[in-house]
C-alpha cells in the first residue's frame, strides 16, 4: 500500500522509511506529489497539528496519508514560555537548524545550564474518510536533558540532537545516546501501523 507522509523534511522521511522498512507499505513524501504544500498548523497540541496535516494531505492527494508532529516541553519553564508546538517558530520567525541550536542553548543557560525536557510526539493516519487513527502516548515520547553545551556534530533536520543528552547514558542524541527513546519510539510507531493496517 502506498502511503503519503505529510512532510517536506527529507531527514524525517528517511527516518520513517527506515522504521517501517519491512512492512508492506511504500512511503512517499509530500514533495513527491504535484501539490501545493502550505498547511496552516494552527493546532494547540502535537496531536491537533498531526490531525490537521494528515487530513489536509489526504484531501489534496486522495492517498492514505499520515503526519506526525511534536512539541517540546521543558520542566520548570513557565507555561506561557513553553515552546510546545512552536518548536521552530519564535516571535513569528522560523528557526533554521543553527538558529534553533542557538535559541535552545540560551534557554538551557537561563535554566542553569541543563534542564529535563521531553518531545511529546503525535501521529495521525488517515486511511480514508471513515478510518482515522492517531497516537500521542508516552510510548512515542522522547525524554532528555536539554544542555547549554552544544555538541559539534550536527544531524540535518534534527537540530535538538546536538543539545539533547540521554538521561540514562549521558550521551548526546547526535552520538546515538537516545537509543532507549529511539527503540521505544520505533516500537510505538510500528505497533501503531500494524494495528491501523491490520498487518
Amino acid at each position: 500500500m502506498k502511503l503519503v507522509y505529510g512532510t517536506t523534511n527529507p531527514s524525517k522521511l528517511k527516518h520513517m522509511k527506515d522504521i517501517l522498512h519491512d512492512l508492506d507499505v511504500e512511503i512517499i513524501g509530500a514533495n513527491d506529489l504535484d501539490m501545493d504544500y502550505h498547511i496552516d498548523e494552527c493546532g494547540k497540541s502535537p496531536l491537533e497539528n498531526a490531525l490537521i496535516k494528515a487530513k489536509t494531505n489526504y484531501e489534496i492527494s486522495g492517498i492514505p496519508t499520515f503526519s506526525a508532529d511534536s512539541g517540546i516541553y521543558i520542566e520548570g519553564l513557565e507555561e506561557n514560555k513553553q515552546p510546545g508546538v512552536y518548536v521552530r517558530r519564535v516571535d513569528n520567525k522560523y528557526l533554521d537548524d543553527e538558529a534553533f541550536i542557538d535559541y535552545y542553548q540560551k534557554v538551557a543557560l537561563s535554566m542553569g545550564g541543563e534542564v529535563k525536557a521531553k518531545f511529546k510526539n503525535a501521529i495521525c493516519f488517515v486511511l480514508d474518510k471513515e478510518h482515522i487513527y492517531y497516537e500521542d502516548s508516552d510510548d512515542i515520547a522522547d525524554y532528555f536533558i536539554l544542555t547549554s553545551k552544544v555538541h559539534r556534530k550536527r544531524r540535518i533536520g534534527f537540530p535538538m540532537d546536538s543539545l539533547a543528552v540521554d538521561i540514562k547514558t549521558g550521551k548526546y542524541f547526535v552520538e546515538g545516546g537516545n537509543l532507549g527513546n529511539e527503540e521505544r519510539f520505533r516500537k510505538g510507531i510500528r505497533d501503531f501501523f500494524i494495528l491501523s493496517l491490520n498487518l
